[in-house]
């Protein structure tokens, strides 16, 4: 490692054009200066000033040596005042966690009304329910969405709320949803490819039974635990795919696919899930208000 106290002597040198002047300039005495760059130049291994006149010049390797120091020392002139602006910028951090189950497109829509807040510094974990509980009693985030509430157990110290309670709607490209399917829809799925969610998912568990009331067993040709990703995939014209109708209200990914059909019997479940410190913050208590 180079002793930038040595390289910080050799560039007040360079810049004064000779020892004394340096010396006088850094407030020691020359002896220590003539040290510091011999100490430096030995380090390196090669000359970097040589005799010119009355003061010194810098060799080749010196210039080189000069450059990279010049670099180094305007940085360090500029890192006090950044510094004190990232100390002093009143930086917003939320930390929220997102349960594996729930639909990333409603965790969207559910966040939107914060992520304009000026200087924020937005933290999503995303993870199995059980783990994400025990980070939130251990205050290391300030929310959980999750497609279940918490359950009952004093020592968690957390409360549930529930957010969201949407219909279920069924989008997919133009090759798949045209008047034919429309007018047969839901038996249509049993034909045409049909993309759903994990296993792990709420709402899985609620399409499963929903198929079962219906009587109809799905085509399914691909399985996501990320609903943005299935709506990606769909818009590439997989098959058809299902979506909550307040996710699909607020995003972007639809564009280009068509609303094939729904049934108000399905429907995603969303619960926020908080600890002390959650009731206290001010944009979980905006991503509560909005919802609501």
């Amino acid at each position: 490692m180079i002793n930038y106290r040595h390289l910080y002597y050799f560039w007040v040198v360079g810049k004064e054009g000779g020892f004394s002047r340096a010396a006088d300039r850094l407030g020691v005495a020359v002896q220590t200066v003539s040290a510091q760059v011999r100490a430096l130049e030995e380090s390196l291994g090669c000359q970097l000033l040589k005799p010119a006149g009355r003061g010194v010049a810098l060799t080749d390797a010196g210039n080189a040596a000069f450059a990279r120091a010049e670099e180094i020392f305007q940085l360090g002139q500029r890192l006090p005042q950044e510094v004190l602006q990232a100390a002093s910028r009143p930086v917003v951090r939320l930390a929220v966690g997102l349960s594996d189950g729930i639909s990333k497109l409603a965790a969207h829509a559910l966040l939107k009304p914060v992520l304009a807040t000026p200087h924020l510094h937005l933290v999503c974990h995303e993870g199995e329910f059980d783990p994400l509980l025990a980070e939130l009693t251990l205050h290391h985030i300030d929310l959980v969405l999750a497609g279940q509430a918490a359950p009952v157990n004093p020592n968690l110290r957390v409360t549930s709320e529930p957010l969201v309670s949407s219909p279920v709607d069924w989008f997919g490209p133009s090759a798949w949803v045209n008047k034919k399917h429309v007018l047969a829809f839901p038996a249509c799925l049993a034909t045409i490819p049909v993309l759903l969610p994990t296993g792990h998912s709420e709402l899985r568990a609620s399409l499963d039974r929903w198929f079962a009331d219906i009587r109809v067993q799905p085509n399914v040709v691909g399985e996501f635990e990320d609903s943005a990703l299935m709506a990606v995939f769909a818009a590439q014209g997989l098959g058809v795919f299902p979506v909550s109708r307040f996710g699909a209200l607020h995003t972007g990914l639809l564009k280009g696919l068509r609303r094939l059909g729904g049934d108000d019997r399905v429907r995603e479940e969303v619960f926020a899930i908080k600890n002390r410190r959650g009731e206290q913050h001010p944009l979980v208590a905006r991503i509560l208000a909005h919802a609501t």
